[in-house]
């Protein structure tokens, strides 16, 4: 007999726990007891630092004020993120959460920007991004615009532990229990299988319906109870370690992440209102972990706050994110190197997707494998995007850089590099977290120039094309003049 479902037993806090909290207490309401198990003996990891865009539909639907927020987590604006020495050493492009150009029907800007180039034009496409253009100047204001060419995407950077603190005084308002403790025992229904309670190490048993393992790496329910078993992707993204340390702040706070490619692995630097995170993720088949925290050390640029905090990791996926009675959220669920910062987005959409499906009168398969199906579909299409970066390389300088580029890749991403490669088409597919537009940043960036474009961009004469082109520049940079710089934004309105 199926258990409706009435109370939610989270284990672990962070980020993950206090977000798939305050999202189901939200959304579902007093119909539905959330209890959360957290010990302040046990720590997060707390990389998470940079997000993208998805994150202020979270916070709008929680209700969070952005000024408060901004505050309360130290947190500074994202507009993209700068990638240095993917393609080749000393060589950087730009990931913007915008679109370069303007949209066209049935024909993307990009096509009437290679025919400029066959014409003799040596603008970049980025000099159309508005998004790229207000981060190499500094300046951030919302733009109040209907016209959809000065939309002004942006996320935020912000401290992970803040955030998680944040969003548990936010929860524990609206209802949600949090009991201090360490699950000692977990006891499973003989017949189903289901998790039926937790035994904390002070004695306390608590009972649930429906279980939310928060708890990492380590996968306590989803692993070391239901032996879920993992889908190892390190033969395509090799890195497996990390170090992390703060460092001061600059004077001046960029308002993009900055990610920096060394031999064998990459270099993150995150600006927040307080401080500067930094980190290495890199492959221990390359680096020790001592060299690996030398190289970061050397590469700070600001003096250290702490302690190199290290990291070990395997990237992939749960081969189920809801097994049973149970479902993985965060860490435990799978890991993707936070290249494209998609971490906490991963919390996000995991929980979104579980109000979605939520059982009603208990739980059936159907709703569980479709759970699954489209975790696993979301997990393989980021997957995809990050092989990008590394595979498409021209790197001599390490045999981790020329390994890469001569691996086999999905045939789901090959598929997607040809296409581009012939004729400058992108598709995207459905749901995919990444639009056309990110695709294409990525694939010129990492050197693929189309050897086609679409013929619809020569139904107009190279003088209208030229005449689009500085129009919509003009639109672009029109803006920059009247917005502040992105610390006397966060000044005045994180002061209101």
């Amino acid at each position: 007999m199926k258990n409706v479902i009435k109370k939610v037993v989270i284990v672990g806090g962070g980020t993950a726990g206090w977000i798939s909290a305050a999202l189901l207490k939200r959304v579902i309401g007093n119909s539905l007891e959330i209890e959360l198990i957290e010990s302040e003996a046990i720590g997060t990891v707390g990389v998470g630092e940079a997000t993208i865009p998805p994150i202020r539909l979270l916070n709008n639907v929680l209700g969070i004020n952005e000024a408060e927020f901004l505050r309360e987590t130290k947190a500074t604006i994202k507009l993209g993120i700068q990638f240095e020495n993917w393609r080749v050493k000393d060589e950087s492009y730009f990931h913007s959460f915008g679109a370069p150009g303007k949209s066209m029907a049935f024909c993307q800007f990009h096509h009437f920007w290679k025919r400029s180039q066959l014409l003799g034009d040596t603008s970049s496409l980025w000099d159309y991004d508005l998004n790229y253009l207000c981060a190499m100047q500094g300046k951030f204001a919302q733009i109040n615009s209907k016209d959809s060419i000065l939309e002004l995407p942006y996320a935020y950077h912000f401290d992970a532990s803040l955030y998680a603190n944040f969003l548990r005084k936010f929860s524990e308002k609206m209802g949600v229990k949090r009991t201090e403790g360490i699950v000692q025992q977990v006891a499973l229904n003989n017949e189903s299988g289901f998790v039926e309670s937790l035994t904390l190490k002070d004695g306390q048993v608590i009972a649930g319906d429906l279980f939310i393992d928060c708890s990492g790496f380590k996968g306590l329910l989803i692993q070391q109870q239901l032996g879920t078993g993992y889908d190892d992707w390190s033969h395509w993204l090799p890195c497996d370690r990390a170090v992390a340390i703060p460092s001061e702040r600059f004077e001046t706070t960029l308002p993009y992440t900055r990610s920096i490619a060394h031999s064998a692995g990459w270099q993150w630097r995150i600006p927040l209102q307080h401080r500067n995170g930094n980190g290495l993720v890199y492959s221990s088949a390359h680096y020790t972990d001592a060299e690996a925290t030398d190289l970061l050390l050397s590469n700070l640029e600001s003096k250290p706050l702490g302690d190199p905090n290290l990291i070990q990791f395997k990237t992939g996926r749960r081969r189920k994110q809801w097994n049973r009675n149970v479902l993985a959220v965060g860490l435990s669920s799978g890991f993707l190197e936070p290249l494209e910062s998609t971490s906490i987005h991963l919390i996000q959409s995991a929980i979104v997707r579980l109000i979605h499906l939520f059982p009603h009168q208990g739980i059936d398969n159907s709703v569980v494998n479709e759970y699954n199906q489209q975790s696993k579909v979301e997990f393989e299409q980021i997957r995809d995007f990050l092989i990008l970066h590394y595979h498409l390389n021209e790197r001599n300088d390490s045999q981790f850089w020329r390994d890469l580029r001569n691996m086999e890749v999905p045939q789901s991403l090959l598929h997607k590099i040809q296409l581009f490669a012939d004729s400058g088409k992108i598709f995207r597919e459905q749901n995919d977290l990444f639009l056309e537009s990110s695709w294409i940043q990525v694939m010129l960036g990492q050197g693929i120039i189309p050897k086609d474009y679409h013929p619809i961009a020569n139904n107009i004469s190279d003088e209208k094309l030229f005449e689009m082109l500085k129009s919509i520049k003009n639109i672009k940079h029109e803006p920059l003049s009247k917005l502040p710089s992105h610390d006397d934004f966060l000044k005045k309105y994180c002061e209101l």
